[in-house]
């Protein structure tokens, strides 16, 4: 018996609308897009919200659009119109076994309504994102310190909290929408129904502050964590100063992980009078908590005796965890060199020099999944008419020569550049 093709598109066959700007939506489109599905993103003609979002290339383009948007389709129709809106209503609902998947995080736009679209096509399989549940915006920056995370990470000599630029609850959101897309999939393959599934940004980082006991450790000590800087809470983990001047990060979270350290450092002996004195247990992942401050005055020399380079090189081949400071521009030098993991690639886009971006993280059968480019603004909008809606070329020339669909004006669209606020 023959073992089966391997396959880096396992979604091939189904086709998924997108009416979603900025983080969590984009993400979880262009991830069925990675794997296998035809996703249509439909933007008002005059550009996308997110179209102009920082970062930005030197010409003005947002790097950030053509980021999150690779291998999607890109539809522009007149929203503001009744014609444009019935277009983008039929996109959703239109015929097709592996057709019905729907994506938003609109606000206000009645044509995508669910009762509606569901009553257009009853499988419809709808993943709404949300701010809030009770339907307020919200965006992952103010979400964030709302669940009291910018607390937990401040330094101990400063009042005000520590905000960061990682937008976790957005990729968290956007992840878990395939996952209840997905989901709703199987159940209308099991019994024909469709599904609507709401999905809060608010309700995910109030959900996995929770499953991580963050909420409930506060109730049963009766006071909220100390302020702890960059040790990690529960286990040791800080960032120590090389002689290069240079910040390494050393964690030990399993016991072999700590005697691994202890014996690289070559303290082994100053840890055993240590415990000795104190009546602790350094084996414990808790107690090496308790006594971070003294794990860390009695490292930080080795690592002073040292470049960043010298400590990679003698944590090589050990059960410790080390990892370097670096800044992104160093990354995509590293990947320049062929040092970096190949999941870092270049993609090429019509009109904009090749970009540093990623495929896939998923690897199929140990192979990273080809990348395909972000499309220029409108491209396919003809062809969804076309393929998908089956309007002739003189429909689609009529709407595209009244500005109802397509670019506007049509081929010259150029994101302005506007500063990102979140």
């Amino acid at each position: 018996m023959r073992p089966p093709t391997p396959t880096t598109a396992p979604l091939a066959g189904l086709r998924v609308v997108e009416a979603t700007s900025f983080v969590a939506g984009p993400l979880a489109g262009m991830t069925l897009a990675q794997m296998g599905a035809s996703v249509l993103r439909i933007d008002p003609v005059e550009g996308a919200v997110d179209g102009g979002r920082w970062p930005l290339d030197r010409s003005g383009r947002s790097l950030f659009w053509a980021g999150l948007n690779k291998g999607v389709r890109s539809v522009a129709l007149d929203l503001r119109h009744a014609e444009g809106q019935e277009l983008a209503t039929a996109l959703v609902t239109a015929p097709g076994d592996g057709a019905g998947l729907f994506v938003d995080n609109t606000i206000g736009r009645p044509y995508f309504d669910h009762d509606l679209l569901r009553s257009r096509r009853d499988d419809l399989v709808h993943v709404h994102i949300q701010g809030y549940a009770d339907g307020r915006a919200a965006m992952d920056y103010a979400v964030n310190p709302r669940y009291g995370v910018p607390m937990l990470t401040r330094h101990a000599d400063l009042d005000r909290p520590v905000n960061h630029v990682l937008p976790a609850w957005d990729i968290a959101t956007g992840l878990l929408a395939i996952s209840g897309l997905l989901a709703g999939l199987h159940r209308r393959a099991t019994d024909g129904s469709g599904s609507r599934i709401d999905l809060a940004l608010a309700d995910v980082a109030a959900a996995h502050v929770a499953h991580l006991g963050w909420l409930a450790e506060t109730e049963e000590h009766g006071h909220d964590r100390p302020r702890l800087g960059n040790h990690m809470y529960g286990a040791f983990g800080v960032d120590f100063r090389c002689s290069d001047a240079r910040r390494v990060i050393a964690v030990a979270i399993t016991r072999q992980q700590w005697r691994d350290l202890v014996r690289v450092t070559g303290t082994e002996e100053v840890f055993k009078v240590l415990e000795t004195a104190h009546d602790v247990d350094l084996d414990e992942e808790g107690a090496r908590f308790e006594y971070r401050a003294l794990i860390e005055a009695v490292l930080a020399p080795w690592f002073a005796r040292r470049t960043a380079a010298e400590v990679l090189r003698a944590t090589a081949g050990t059960r410790v965890m080390v990892g370097e400071y670096r800044t992104p521009r160093e990354v995509v030098e590293a990947y320049r060199r062929g040092e970096e993991s190949a999941v870092l690639v270049d993609a090429t886009a019509e009109g904009r020099p090749p970009m540093v971006t990623a495929t896939s993280p998923l690897r199929w059968d140990g192979r990273y999944p080809e990348t395909s480019a972000a499309p220029r603004f409108g491209a396919d909008t003809e062809w969804a008419l076309s393929g998908v809606l089956g309007l002739s070329d003189r429909e689609i020339g009529s709407l595209v020569g009244r500005g109802l669909a397509g670019p506007h004006p049509p081929t010259t669209y150029h994101p302005t550049a506007r500063r990102s606020v979140s």
